[in-house]
């Protein structure tokens, strides 16, 4: 078997000393044409440059970021100032919305109490009995505003009059009103389309219908859902034809010669704020003030 050559290159001392000699010879010409002149000061000056603009874009990054620091709570101060100031605005809008919705119910009160024919005292709600059968509303006038007992008290809702109930005990300053749904309050009253009278009477809360009874079995085609039931001004009670409630349901038992007739007030209690307690003896002066200034 043959056996692999092998190359390998060996110099001799000779051969080496040729090749230094002709790296030195190149060096020296090299330098002897400023071919390998340093500029060290190009050199340096390079190095300083690149340490500066090294340091002064470090020092910028730095100061930028200070600054946006210092912009970020600039801006998140006055991002709360505007929330401040919206919000007091919101207010504000809402307190006049509140106003002006106050301002319009007082004169729509105000404009019933000067057209009314008989002399009524305006008067607030200040307490309310919900707890029993016999619950009442306790009003902020008394006897020396001109509340005398037994005076019927209406009120204005929603574009139109309605009764209340009547004056059961009179204070000084303050007096005492038994509603309509109070189990004693009995009002005769009369169906305003067919002109039948019967008695209404309260069921003990706000909440439930009124009753209405003796009124005719013959007229029971003649009643329909909604019919306003109104005072019927018999026993001067009450002023006539001051709408109680209108009519919700109409039951008609075999035993029973009268039909059972259940009524929604016209007065929703729940938002009742102001009544007007009515003096029907005396004519209203300021009805003829308030046509004067129209």
């Amino acid at each position: 078997m043959k056996q692999k050559s092998r190359f390998s290159f060996h110099f001799s001392f000779s051969e080496l000393l040729l090749v230094l000699l002709l790296l030195i010879s190149g060096l020296f010409l090299g330098f002897s044409s400023k071919s390998f002149v340093l500029n060290f000061k190009k050199v340096g000056f390079t190095v300083f440059s690149s340490v500066e603009k090294g340091i002064v874009t470090v020092t910028r990054g730095f100061r930028n970021t200070v600054n946006s620091a210092k912009e970020l709570r600039q801006l998140k101060k006055d991002y709360n100032e505007l929330v401040s100031k919206l919000e007091n605005y919101e207010q504000m809008q809402r307190s006049n919305a509140d106003i002006r919705k106050e301002n319009e119910r007082l004169k729509e009160q105000l404009d019933f109490s000067i057209y009314m024919e008989e002399k009524n005292i305006p008067c607030q709600i200040i307490s309310r009995d919900l707890d029993n059968l016999y619950s009442y509303l306790t009003i902020n006038k008394g006897s020396v505003h001109g509340i005398r007992k037994n005076m019927p008290v209406v009120a204005f809702q929603n574009g139109s009059q309605g009764l209340v109930g009547k004056v059961v005990e009179v204070g000084p300053i303050t007096c005492q009103v038994m509603p309509v749904y109070n189990l004693n309050c009995i009002v005769s009253s009369r169906i305003q389309n067919t002109r039948d009278v019967g008695l209404v009477s309260g069921n003990g809360d706000p909440l439930l219908p009124l009753s209405m009874q003796y009124i005719r079995k013959r007229t029971i085609d003649s009643l329909h859902y909604g019919d306003v039931i109104v005072t019927s001004g018999e026993n001067d009670n009450y002023m006539r034809d001051i709408p109680v409630g209108t009519i919700s349901k109409v039951t008609s038992i075999d035993y029973n010669s009268s039909l059972n007739i259940e009524l929604i007030p016209i007065i929703d209690f729940s938002r009742l704020e102001t009544v007007f307690v009515v003096n029907m003896k005396e004519l209203n002066d300021k009805k003829d003030m308030g046509a004067s200034n129209d």
